[in-house]
C-alpha cells in the first residue's frame, strides 16, 4: 500500500486569548507561510481547527501551538491522508469556537467546569450499563450516517439547537449520562449545560468518537463519521462496522452523505454511488434540472478551487 505522506490535524482548546483578532492575524499568516490548509476558529474563549498538509509541516504547527504557554495542554486527533484536505486556509475569529449561544463564561465556562472525561476505553467498559444513557449531541444528518448503539440522538440541524433540547433530556436525569460528538468539543459545553441543570453524574467522551476510534478500534459504532473536510465520511468501527444510513433514491445502505449539487438547495442528504451519478449530484429530479445545478464532482462536496 503506497504511504501516506500528509496528515490531518483536528483540535481545540478552550484558553482566554484576550486579542483574539489580533492573533487571528498573526496565525493566519503563519499557516500561510507553512503551507497549511484548513479551517481554523479564534475567540476570546480558545482555538478550533481542523487543518492538513504534509506530514513534516504538521509536526511543525503541532509543536509551534504548542509551545504557546496558552495552548500547551492541547491534543491533536491525526489522521493519515493522502493529500490536502481543504483548498485553502483560513483563519477566522468568532464570537465562540463552537457555535452554541452559550457565551457567557458566568454560566458555562468549560476551563472551570465540565463532564468528567472518558477515555475511549473507559468508555466502552461503561457505555453498555444499565444505567448508562449515551447522547449524541451533534447535528441530525450526522447521526444519520453514523451513530453508537443505544445511544440518545436529537433532532437538531445545529449545536445552537441543544439548549432546547434540555427538555427531552429530563427523563435520563437520573440516569448516568455520557455526552459524545466528533472530536469533543460540542461535549464541553454540552456536558457543561447538563450539570447546571441539574443532571448530576455526567461525562464527556473524551477527544470524541474519532479518539474512541483511535482507543478501542471503534466497536459498536454503526455507520460512519461524518468530517467537515474533504474526506466527507470516515470509517471508524474497525471490529463490527455495518452501514446505517440509506439512499434517499433507492433505499439501500450507504455510508455516502452529499451536499446537494444545486447551489440553492444544498440539502445534505444520503444517496449510494450510482444513484448519485444518475442523479448528478442532486437531491431531486428539481434540482437536477435546476438552473443553479453545480457540476456533479463525485464527492458532493464543494469548495471554490485552491488558488495554487
Amino acid at each position: 500500500m503506497e504511504a501516506k505522506n500528509y496528515l490531518v490535524l483536528a483540535y481545540y482548546y478552550y484558553t482566554l486569548i484576550e486579542q483574539p483578532d489580533e492573533f487571528t492575524a498573526q496565525h493566519l499568516k503563519y499557516c500561510k507561510e507553512i503551507g497549511l490548509r484548513g479551517r481554523i476558529y479564534i475567540a476570546n474563549e480558545g482555538i478550533n481547527g481542523t487543518v492538513s498538509g504534509p506530514k513534516e509541516i504538521c509536526e511543525r504547527y503541532m509543536n509551534n501551538l504548542k509551545s504557546d504557554p496558552r495552548f500547551a495542554g492541547v491534543e491533536f486527533k491525526i489522521d493519515d491522508h493522502d493529500g490536502h484536505a481543504f483548498n485553502r486556509m483560513h483563519v477566522r475569529t468568532k464570537t465562540e469556537i463552537v457555535h452554541s449561544g452559550l457565551r457567557d463564561p458566568k454560566v458555562i465556562d468549560p476551563t472551570k467546569e465540565t463532564g468528567k472525561h472518558l477515555r475511549g476505553d473507559e468508555f466502552l467498559a461503561l457505555k453498555d450499563s444499565e444505567d448508562v444513557v449515551i447522547v449524541d449531541v451533534r447535528s441530525n444528518y450526522e447521526t444519520r450516517l453514523g451513530r453508537f448503539k443505544n445511544s440518545v440522538t436529537l433532532d437538531i440541524e445545529n449545536f445552537r439547537e441543544f439548549p432546547e433540547k434540555i427538555a427531552e433530556l429530563e427523563q435520563y436525569k437520573n440516569k448516568t449520562i455520557v455526552t459524545c460528538c466528533t472530536g469533543g468539543i460540542k461535549c464541553e459545553k454540552a456536558s457543561a449545560l447538563l450539570i447546571r441543570e441539574g443532571f448530576k453524574d455526567v461525562y464527556q467522551l473524551h477527544n470524541g468518537i474519532i479518539g474512541y476510534a483511535k482507543d478501542t478500534g471503534g466497536k459498536d459504532f454503526d455507520g460512519v463519521l461524518y468530517v467537515f473536510d474533504g474526506r466527507v465520511a470516515v470509517p471508524i468501527n474497525e471490529v463490527n462496522p455495518t452501514a446505517i444510513a440509506t439512499c434517499s433514491k433507492c433505499g439501500t445502505p450507504t455510508t455516502r452523505s452529499l451536499n446537494c449539487a444545486n447551489v440553492d438547495c444544498n440539502e445534505q442528504f444520503n444517496m449510494c454511488e450510482p444513484c448519485s451519478e444518475e442523479m448528478e449530484g442532486a437531491c431531486s429530479i428539481e434540482c437536477k434540472v435546476a438552473p443553479g445545478k453545480r457540476e456533479y464532482n463525485g464527492t458532493g462536496y464543494y469548495t471554490r478551487p485552491a488558488l495554487d
